[in-house]
């Protein structure tokens, strides 16, 4: 089984917008608007000073997603790339896709010059995610997002 690593087209935008909304379903309990969503996809896609996805293939078949965006950092002067939106369908996770589009990035990343790093934000509770990301040698960080939502866009499933 050979995982292919490559940009997304326009083309992956239904797979994408699926994959965000089922990945914010399944990990924060958060129902996306499809409407908002697809637009946000198809944003990134079309600009991709806003973030860059890249999907997995396995067999020509797209199995997973991860974008990166980007935030400049004054103490580092350099810009960290910021993994998000990933997602990878449950008949394809532990056998390494996440890793796949983790090491095509962190490659990217590392012979793009004035990256200085690489960061992704985790559900407190999302332990199987955390331990996938310390074995690609990440490291907690020591911070806790806080955030106003302004955009009405999500909706938290009652529990």
């Amino acid at each position: 089984m050979r995982i292919h690593v490559r940009p997304a087209l326009p083309a992956d935008l239904a797979f994408i917008a699926s994959g965000n909304a089922a990945m914010a379903l399944e990990t924060e309990h958060k129902i996306l608007d499809p409407d908002t969503v697809h637009a946000g996809v198809a944003a990134a896609l079309e600009d991709p000073s806003r973030g860059r996805y890249y999907v997995a293939e396995i067999d020509g078949e797209v199995v997973g997603q991860l974008m990166y965006t980007f935030e400049w950092s004054d103490w580092r002067n350099g810009m960290f790339w910021w993994i998000q939106s990933v997602y990878v369908l449950p008949q394809a996770r532990r056998r390494g896709v996440f890793r796949a589009l983790y090491e095509h990035i962190e490659a990217l990343s590392k012979s793009t010059p004035g990256v200085c790093g690489l960061r992704l934000y985790v559900e407190l509770d999302n332990f199987r995610a955390q331990q996938t990301y310390l074995g690609c040698g990440m490291q907690d960080a020591g911070y806790r997002i806080m955030e106003v939502d302004y955009s009405k866009a999500t909706a938290r499933m009652k529990r």
